[in-house]
């Protein structure tokens, strides 16, 4: 008479257990909608004044940056590296038509790709990230970028071959719509960025609900090895995605300086898919990614050890 009443009891049990369990699920995830979604839209005005500073500085004066990475020479990784620092969109971009047709050299390319900001910038200026540590990362980027592209150039001995290229407006990989005027561009920027934020930050807040902020900084916080290989791999998505990511995780405390560096400095934006695209020398664009990514990581891994 016993055994009826204790299977009954067990299947109330369990059913109170699945009945918790869903009203804990849907918490969580109205809690990542939630906080997400706010988080998100407060980034808004600093994202659109941030990227109408931005387009002002790239139209007054993206011509002129690209001559000077032509005329650079041998000067050219000091010269790109400094360059790609600046907040332009679509540099990285342009820097592979450059090379693609040989008007700079591997090292420059190389250069520009490990200083390129990308969206970090825009993302710390709108989270009100100290100005002492985004000069630290840009700082730290720049110096990364030149002595990698010196290196590269030595070593690699590459002649640059005089052949005439045509720049093309790279910013139509972004679907800015440029010429339509810096307020609309910035306002396309905004919006493309900040759907990107919205799908990091909820997702980032369902990973830490079901998860744990613990376990998921465990993955990536205090593993100088494993952290900068796997932060590397999300900084080659060829689009703005993987700096989101990067940067949204660093601030949210789930990994560590040179983790988050490493990403960065293999994150090149849409500089290697218009890469692959313009330069028809596969070998080569496999080599320029696979030495970004080792320089990346590798760099990632001794500013964690430090």
């Amino acid at each position: 008479m016993l055994a009826p009443n204790i299977l009954k009891q067990s299947r109330k049990t369990r059913k109170a257990d699945l009945e918790e369990w869903r009203i804990i699920m849907l918490e969580i995830i109205l809690h990542a909608l939630e906080h997400g979604a706010l988080d998100s839209l407060k980034l808004v005005p600093f994202l659109f004044l941030t990227y109408l500073a931005m387009e002002y500085l790239e139209h007054k004066t993206g011509s002129k940056t690209e001559e000077v990475v032509r005329k650079a020479g041998y000067f050219g990784p000091a010269v790109g590296s400094l360059l790609g620092a600046l907040p332009q969109c679509g540099f990285s971009a342009a820097a592979s038509n450059l090379y693609a047709g040989r008007v700079i050299s591997m090292g420059t390319l190389i250069a520009i790709y490990l200083s390129t900001s990308d969206e970090m910038l825009p993302i710390m200026i709108s989270e009100k990230v100290s100005p002492v540590l985004i000069l630290k990362i840009l700082g730290v980027k720049i110096l990364i970028g030149m002595l990698a592209g010196f290196i590269i150039d030595f070593v690699m001995h590459r002649k640059k071959e005089e052949e005439h290229i045509h720049i093309h407006e790279m910013c139509e990989e972004e679907k800015c719509h440029c010429e339509k005027g810096i307020f609309h561009s910035a306002v396309s920027h905004t919006l493309h960025i900040f759907v990107f934020i919205l799908l990091v930050s909820i997702a980032l807040e369902l990973v830490l609900g079901f998860v744990g902020e613990d376990a998921l900084a465990g993955l990536l916080l205090n593993r100088p090895v494993l952290g900068p290989i796997l932060a590397g791999i999300v900084g080659l998505l060829p689009n703005c995605a993987a700096s989101v990511v990067i940067t949204q995780l660093y601030l949210q405390g789930a990994m560590g300086f040179g983790t988050m560096m490493a990403g960065l400095l293999v994150g090149a934006g849409v500089g290697i898919l218009v890469l692959c695209r313009v330069n028809h020398h596969k070998k080569e664009n496999l080599q320029i990614i696979g030495l970004l990514y080792a320089v990346g990581v590798l760099a990632g891994i001794v500013l964690e050890l430090l």
